[in-house]
């Protein structure tokens, strides 16, 4: 058959997959667009993706678009649903204000707006400014100082690493403790949930949680011939997964320096047969140091996510975390702020065991955009230790909604960035 005649048949098989959410075939409901075929019969298309959709369509579609003869893969370019910042028209519900001592009981509430949507940050295309400022220029300095002493120039992400991945997203924080692990997972099984071919990769060399977070303990496989072997990830809760803890014995530390940490990455990017991805997620190390800028040189980022607690402790470290991004021209998506109160079982009492604010604080310090907090949760938890990622095993809780915000308002951001390629 020619290309034509396969994308045709494609357009039919996609014609008997059935949004519940509207009774009708995904094409005749306008969510599919563009499907063509190359001359290696892989198939491509745009799939948009509405709100309250159900999270297996995007699977769905993408396994009848693999079933006609004569495709040998398919990739799908899904288009988000835009979400309201918040604060913004077509949100519900009340919001408190941050400094209103009545609003105690809602300590863990949605974030205000502050001035930042939940958007993209008010830089351009990979952090830099949109004011037209000179390139090397960091915001807040003058044109003629350029970067100050001591700083890096920009890396060059180098052609053709993660090719199949549409967008990738670093979760940092600048310091250890904060629950970073915690909401990349959440973030990328809430990707998954949503239909999204979503990959973790976890960067975390000498604290590698992320196989105990997601429940899995296997060893990932090999495949291909000798000398061009591939690592297959394992996947769990629909997130592909690849970290050094699935490589190491339980109680087998990471003793390396430098170089062997940008080998280890460069690896689980280049050697690991990750497929088409419509994002993924990589939980960074703490710090700003070998692995941050390994990751920087090696793809292009579409954006970090900060993660903080509330105390200065944590913030000072963040802002730093915040600085070094921009510093290597990242975006930087926002920041979140992490065990924000605490709810005494069987009563409305919140104590703030960390404080509250400091992220939000920092937020509008930076001019970056807050996506929201998280509170103090027992079922984040039980969650973690029993490899389950709160956003399946408990959505409905209090740290369950509001990772399920987050998560809404960091898909929202990224579907408004131009492509990677």
């Amino acid at each position: 058959m020619s290309r034509s005649d396969i994308a045709a048949a494609v357009t039919r098989a996609l014609a008997r997959v059935v949004n519940p959410a509207t009774g009708q075939d995904v094409v005749e409901g306008g969510q599919v667009d563009g499907v063509t075929v190359d001359d290696n019969g892989r198939a491509r298309f745009v799939f948009s993706l509405r709100k309250g959709d159900p999270g297996a369509l995007v699977r769905q579609a993408r396994a009848a678009a693999g079933a006609v003869d004569g495709v040998s893969g398919v990739k799908v370019d899904v288009q988000l649903p835009q979400t309201p910042p918040s604060g913004s028209p077509g949100r519900s519900g009340p919001e408190a204000p941050a400094s209103d001592p009545g609003s105690r009981r809602d300590a863990c509430a949605r974030p205000t707006a502050s001035g930042h949507p939940g958007g993209a940050a008010p830089h351009g295309r990979a952090g830099r400014q949109a004011s037209g400022a000179p390139a090397g220029t960091v915001p807040g300095q003058s044109p003629k100082r350029g970067l100050q002493p001591g700083s890096v120039p920009a890396p060059v992400p180098q052609p053709g690493i993660l090719a199949g991945v549409a967008r990738i997203v670093a979760v940092s924080s600048g310091k250890g403790g904060v629950g970073k692990s915690m909401v990349a997972t959440n973030l990328a099984a809430y990707a998954a949930s949503k239909g999204l071919a979503t990959g973790l990769l976890d960067a975390d060399i000498y604290g590698p949680n992320i196989p105990i977070m997601f429940g899995e303990g296997r060893r990932p496989s090999v495949t291909g011939d000798k000398g061009s072997e591939m690592i297959v990830p394992l996947e769990a809760h629909g997130v592909r997964l690849m970290s050094l803890g699935f490589l190491l014995e339980r109680e087998q530390p990471a003793i390396m320096r430098g170089p062997l940490i940008a080998g280890i990455l460069k690896q689980f990017m280049e050697q690991v047969s990750w497929g088409d991805l419509d994002l993924m997620i990589v939980d960074m190390p703490p710090g700003t140091g070998d692995a941050q800028l390994s990751l920087v040189q090696t793809v292009e980022l579409d954006g970090a996510l900060m993660v903080t607690t509330p105390q200065k402790v944590a913030t000072g470290d963040v802002r730093r975390g915040v600085k070094m991004f921009e510093r290597v021209n990242t975006r930087v998506l926002g920041i979140v702020e992490n065990m924000c109160g605490f709810r005494i079982p069987g009563s409305d009492e919140v104590i703030d065991l960390f404080g509250r604010g400091g992220g939000e604080e920092l937020a509008g310090e930076l001019s970056v955009p807050f996506l929201g907090r998280i509170p103090l949760d027992l079922a984040v938890r039980e969650a973690g230790d029993g490899g389950r990622p709160t956003v399946v095993s408990a959505p409905g809780s209090p740290a369950g909604r509001s990772l399920v915000e987050i998560g809404e308002r960091l898909l929202s951001s990224l579907a408004g960035l131009p492509p990677r390629r």
